[in-house]
């Protein structure tokens, strides 16, 4: 119902139609308002309501338009509702996946899900982090920090739980993937490869990633260890944590190639955006990515189905998102908690 009033100015003021109610939703829902307000506020499955009741509601609360007021419930209640995800980038399947993974695990609880990317820039995440406890958030997962460990003294100081996802942190629990053990497995794959192909050496590139951050370091870890497995060295040349940006790799790369008159039997790159910047300098340079053996720690649907000999290092995001809500869910005391999740390898 549209309703009219008369501002001060005495003009008609048209005002909204009359916000929908818990009462509104039990009606629809053919449910009582308590089981409605449990829904709504994350509470359900303490009160065993059932998964499909849930769901049912949540569905009716979206599609009639119904929304609460955040902040004033966080107000009246010692839960506001609200969960947080600080996310480094958008521009890679990986974190896309992330965020969309963990927006359904938080609707699921009947969370609002606030989700910000910070373009691995600390000052940004920070600055989202405190934009996120102003709103009250009941936890904040801070994925692929720069900095975990400041975000989660921001959120201790507030009362707020904290989790880190991707890369660990020191001050609170972590899910991260099993990037060693990966990264062995994946060389492995490669390395099989190549003793298929008796014209082949064992020389294999690794490029992409950051040199100071966990992750790579445990790949780089991994790398070796599987070689050294296999009895060969690695050489300090042939490893090139660039950062994860397409253009350093593909600057790496091609500094890496001007002394070396023929393409690396192999390569391990860290990540796809590594992987595009490597793309870029192969057909540049009248390549293609089939003119060698690559595997790469990331993996994209289309990557793989364009490039089919491409083997690939899936890592488990619904997995690694079900492990954060298993830890929101009973927190635990120990702050240097560590999950380590294993990826899949594709293309074997």
């Amino acid at each position: 119902m549209l309703l009219l009033s008369i501002s001060r100015s005495g003009y008609v003021v048209s005002e909204s139609p009359k916000r929908l109610t818990i009462y509104d939703l039990a009606r629809l829902a053919d449910t009582s308002p308590s089981t409605v307000s449990a829904v709504l506020n994350g509470s359900w499955q303490r009160r065993r309501i059932s998964q499909k009741l849930a769901d049912k509601i949540l569905s009716l609360a979206d599609s009639e338009g119904y929304s609460a007021n955040m902040q004033a419930r966080a107000l009246r209640r010692e839960r506001s509702g609200i969960i947080g995800m600080i996310l480094p980038l958008y521009d890679n399947r990986y974190f896309s996946s992330i965020a969309q993974h963990f927006e359904a695990q938080a609707r699921q609880r009947g969370l609002f899900a606030i989700v910000a990317c910070t373009n691995r820039d600390p000052a940004q995440e920070r600055e989202a982090a405190r934009m996120m406890l102003a709103y009250r958030v009941e936890c904040l997962v801070s994925t692929g920090a720069t900095d975990p460990d400041t975000i989660s003294v921001m959120c201790d100081e507030s009362g707020v739980a904290s989790i880190n996802l991707d890369l660990p942190g020191s001050k609170a629990p972590s899910v991260i993937s099993d990037n060693r053990e990966g990264a062995r497995q994946l060389t492995n794959a490669i390395l099989d490869r190549l003793a298929g192909q008796a014209a082949r050496d064992d020389a294999i590139l690794f490029i992409g990633g950051r040199s100071e951050d966990h992750n790579t370091r445990e790949r780089i870890a991994g790398f070796s260890q599987a070689r050294a497995e296999r009895g060969l060295s690695t050489s300090e040349a042939d490893i090139l944590p660039c950062d994860y940006a397409a253009d350093k790799a593909q600057v790496a790369l091609e500094a890496y190639m001007r002394p070396r008159s023929t393409l690396p039997s192999a390569m391990f790159v860290n990540s796809t955006i590594s992987l595009e910047g490597v793309v870029r300098w192969l057909q540049r340079g009248g390549y293609q990515l089939d003119d060698m053996i690559v595997g790469c720690f990331d993996w994209d649907p289309l990557a793989a189905a364009f490039h089919p000999h491409l083997i690939m290092a899936r890592q488990s995001v619904g997995e690694m998102i079900d492990r954060v809500f298993e830890v929101i869910d009973t927190p635990s005391p120990d702050a240097r908690l560590l999950i380590e999740v294993q990826p899949d390898i594709i293309g074997v």
